[in-house]
């Protein structure tokens, strides 16, 4: 690649936020953010679903209801994967070419935990349909924010405000997501960090800050 002025650029890096609800995906993600672009980096973070006008929209259908009916499953996950295809067109991919490092609160890793692990879709499916809606965009570091559902749904309530759709879910549920999560992790050891977030915030924060320096490297 090169620039506008003829130099070639690096290819950016691609991390991305996962783990089940009560993680501190967003908080962590946005820490990274401040500290990337501390260290000299162009930064761009997103999240998903979202992070496009299309996106932001099959967002309010897929969390808060706006369609006023519950998708079934095959539109849920179509719905997923549309709002990714677009991201990673108009935003992730251009970020990424252009030298950015690009941070995304949840990928298409949540989809096959979420909706193949946790609703019961196929999951290789699944992993089709993501793959399809990525075009090649695959992250360079996903750092797996884990935890009990338990204890996940714990610091929710402390939080307060009103749950999701997701997040109303019943606990078993969120109990096969985050084993989904596990089993990615398992199959995929070249891009997945699994980080225990049941320490002080400090301490994860060093630890996803030594595990992005390796990629950097």
């Amino acid at each position: 690649m090169t620039n506008d002025k003829g130099r070639m650029t690096a290819r950016g890096k691609f991390i991305t936020f996962e783990g089940p609800e009560g993680g501190g995906k967003t908080t962590h993600a946005r820490r990274l953010v401040e500290q990337l672009q501390a260290a000299g980096r162009q930064v761009l973070y997103t999240r998903e679903p979202g992070g496009t006008p299309t996106g932001e929209a099959i967002r309010d259908i897929l969390q808060h209801d706006k369609a006023g009916e519950a998708p079934c499953s095959e539109t849920e996950v179509l719905l997923f994967a549309a709002s990714r295809a677009q991201l990673v067109r108009h935003v992730i991919i251009p970020a990424l070419e252009r030298g950015a490092w690009v941070v995304c609160d949840r990928f298409a890793d949540s989809t096959t935990a979420y909706q193949g692990y946790g609703r019961g879709f196929p999951v290789e499916q699944m992993i089709a349909i993501n793959e399809f809606a990525i075009n090649g965009a695959q992250p360079d570091l996903t750092l797996l924010l884990d935890l009990p559902v338990s204890d996940g749904f714990a610091r929710l309530q402390q939080r307060g405000g009103q749950k999701d759709r997701i997040e109303r879910e019943a606990l078993e549920f969120h109990e096969r997501v985050r084993a989904g999560y596990l089993a990615m992790a398992q199959r995929w050891p070249e891009r997945f960090r699994v980080v225990d977030v049941r320490r002080p915030v400090e301490e994860v924060t060093a630890e996803i800050w030594n595990l992005v320096e390796r990629v950097s490297r």
